[in-house]
This record gives structure tokens, sequence and C-alpha cells, in this order.
């Protein structure tokens, strides 16, 4: 069995791995498709995320769907050939954060290729994958690998979306368009936003958004008075992510936001402090929120793409064979040609 292991920044390597054998509760999992995330990208041409630094060699990769292929003792969830998206998180079920149905801050998270904690956690970008049973999510059969893999990323943008209380009938402003931002812009719009503007410093990605429904786009780079228009008169959104991880964006946010509304932080920002206007939030009282990951918006986020009609297909602009996956590294750090690139196993 092969997988794709970081050894270092731009060295990226097949090789071959170990196939554990099955405990109870366990499934193995024979990956079809994945979608390479930006911390995957930030690991791979920086070696970091945040403050999570790569420290010894790492199998990238969690956003997947498969096929179960065996499955071990005491397993009830799912059973050979379900087609199956898969929650590349495996908590603890345990800890107090855990117990208070906040799964997403648990205190011994496994969160498949990530440098959080050391051992790393290895990826899931191999050919086959172990995971624990109620990870796995079974699917309609003939659901396309291609749109399944969204499920994760979906999910991170339903729960920044519940991070931000109701949206119905709101204005909203997503700084950056990158997969998470368009994300959101979907997930805003389910839950009823009235108006939705996007800003990036690249036209392509404000193109996608565009189709994908976005109402307004802002390029930043090029026009920097409208923005500035936007903080006017103490702010014109009721709630704005920040999607960009730009510590600019953040005081974007916080400047446009009208008084009682809501920055939701989403974007992963640089190592050490990042400064935030925080005498505008008091005297506006906005409320200024974080999301990291998701827990049953993973759920949320299967039942939309199977079921509820969410076509994210736009999103895909590139497929690369799990062979070619540092050309889909390089790809995928192409923003003015790409959005979201897919290894196909």
């Amino acid at each position: 069995m092969r997988g794709c292991v970081l050894h270092g920044q731009k060295d990226l390597r097949l090789e071959t791995l170990d196939e554990p054998a099955l405990k109870p509760g366990e499934v193995r999992v024979r990956i079809a498709a994945g979608g390479i995330c930006g911390s995957d990208l930030h690991y791979f041409f920086e070696g970091r995320v945040g403050d999570f630094n790569v420290r010894e060699p790492m199998v990238l990769g969690h956003e997947i769907s498969g096929d179960v292929v065996e499955v071990g003792p005491d397993v009830t969830r799912t059973k050979i050939g379900d087609r199956v998206a898969v929650n590349p998180g495996k908590p603890c079920r345990t800890c107090p954060h855990c117990l208070a149905g906040r799964e997403n801050l648990c205190a011994n998270m496994i969160f498949f290729g990530s440098a959080s904690r050391f051992p790393h956690v290895q990826g899931a970008f191999r050919e086959t994958l172990v995971v624990r049973d109620f990870q796995c999510f079974p699917v309609p059969a003939d659901t396309k690998h291609t749109n399944l893999v969204f499920a994760e990323p979906f999910a991170v943008a339903l729960h920044a979306v519940a991070q931000a209380g109701s949206l119905l009938g709101r204005r909203v402003l997503i700084t950056g368009a990158g997969p998470i931002g368009c994300l959101i812009a979907v997930a805003a719009r389910r839950a009823g936003a009235e108006h939705i503007t996007i800003t990036d410093l690249s036209d392509k990605p404000l193109e996608i958004a565009a189709r994908i429904g976005a109402d307004e786009t802002v390029n930043v780079l090029a026009d920097s008075e409208t923005p500035n228009g936007w903080q006017a008169d103490r702010g014109c959104f009721d709630v704005c992510f920040e999607a960009s991880g730009s510590a600019r964006a953040v005081e974007t946010c916080v400047l446009s936001t009208r008084p009682g509304g809501a920055v939701v932080q989403v974007g992963m920002l640089a190592p050490g402090l990042t400064p935030i206007p925080l005498n505008r939030l008091l005297a506006k009282e906005v409320t200024f929120k974080t999301s990291f990951r998701f827990h049953e918006e993973f759920a949320w986020a299967v039942s939309a793409l199977t079921t509820g009609g969410v076509d994210l297909s736009p999103l895909a602009t590139a497929q690369f064979p799990f062979e070619a996956a540092a050309d889909a590294f390089a790809a995928a750090h192409d923003r003015n040609s790409n959005m979201k690139v897919q290894i196909v196993f």
C-alpha cells in the first residue's frame, strides 16, 4: 500500500506503507478520491500550518472518500462494499469537551494529516486507510467520489455559519474566495443570507465565487475604495466571515461590521500575535467569534451533498492521478488557475 509522505518543504514522496490489521470497531477503506486542502498546501510549501510545524515524515490529506473493503469485529455502521465519506476527526468521546457536545475541541483529537501533536497524526492520501466505524458515513452507491470529498470542507463552512447565529435576511461579507470562503457562501445562502459579498486578491477565485452564488465580488488589490466605503457610518454588514487568514482582512471585517453584528474568524492566521482593533469591537458591541473544524456538521454536509441538492462541482477545477500527487500540489498552489484540486486513486 502506497501513500503520499511529506519529508520536508516541497519534498513529497510516494512510499510503501504498512497495512495494519483491523481491531474491533475498525474498517478498512480503499480511498477513491481526495481533495487538497489549504492546510495541506501550507504543510507542503511552508512546512507548517499556523503554529503546527512538521517535525517528522507525515502522510498528508484529510478530505477523502472511498469504499469499504474490510470490516473488523463489532462493526455495525458499515459493511463491505459501502461507499463512504470519511470524517477525518477521531475524538476521544470521554473528555469534558466531547461530553459537552463539542467534539471539534477534543483535548485528545486524532485528526488525519496533522502536525498539531507529536508523533504526528498520519494522513489519508494513501491507497487504503483504517478508520473507526463511526468515522464512516455510508452514501448511495451512485454518489460521485469527486463530489463526496467536499463533505469535510463543507462541514467546516457549515460550522462557521452555525457560529454566526441567524443569517436570515442578513448582509454578509466573506474575506477570502478560496474553497472555504466559497463554501461559506453556499452555506450562508442556504441559511437565508440576503446579500453576500466576497473579496479576494485574485480575479479567478472571484469568478468562481460569482458562479456559486455570491451577489458581489471585489478584488481588493485592484479596488481599495469599495472596502473603504463599507466602513463608513460604522459598517454595513451584519456578519463578516474572515476566511483568508490575513491580519489585514481581520481589520477589514471588524471595521466593516455594523453595530451589534458579528465577526467569525475561520482562516488560520500566521504564528504569533495578530493586532485586532478591539476598541472598535467594544464601541460597536460587535461579537468576535472563532470557528475551528466541525462536529455534527459533517453529517449535515454528507446529507446536503447526497440528498440536499448541493452541487459543488464548479469548485473542482482539476484532478490528478495519485502517482502525480506532487504535480497536483503545484497546481493547487496556482490560485490564478485552480480552486480545488483533487487526487484520484
